[in-house]
C-alpha cells in the first residue's frame, strides 16, 4: 500500500489531502496521471510550473520508479520573501 498526499492549493482543488492506494503505478509520472485523470482542474494544477514531488520525504526531480509502501507527496509552488 502507498500513501499519496496533496498539499495547499492542490488539496483544495482535489477535495482530498490523503489517499491510500493498494496498487501503485510503476513510475511517478504514471501516478501523477492517475490522480489527475478524473479532474481536469487538478490535472492543470499538477502540470503547473513549480509543482514538486517528494518521495519518502525527499524532493525529487523528474520521473522515478515507485515501489509499494512509499509515501508520495505533491507540493504546490512555494513563495516567500
Amino acid at each position: 500500500m502507498a500513501r499519496v498526499l496533496l498539499f495547499g492549493r492542490l488539496a483544495d482543488i482535489a477535495g482530498w489531502r490523503e489517499r491510500r492506494l493498494d496498487s501503485l503505478p510503476a513510475r511517478l509520472s504514471s501516478l501523477k496521471a492517475l490522480i489527475a485523470a478524473d479532474d481536469p482542474r487538478l490535472a492543470e494544477a499538477l502540470a503547473a510550473p513549480g509543482v514538486q514531488a517528494a518521495v519518502d520525504k525527499t524532493l525529487v526531480r523528474g520521473d522515478m520508479a515507485l515501489a509499494a509502501g512509499m509515501e508520495i507527496a505533491f507540493l504546490p509552488p512555494m513563495s516567500g520573501g
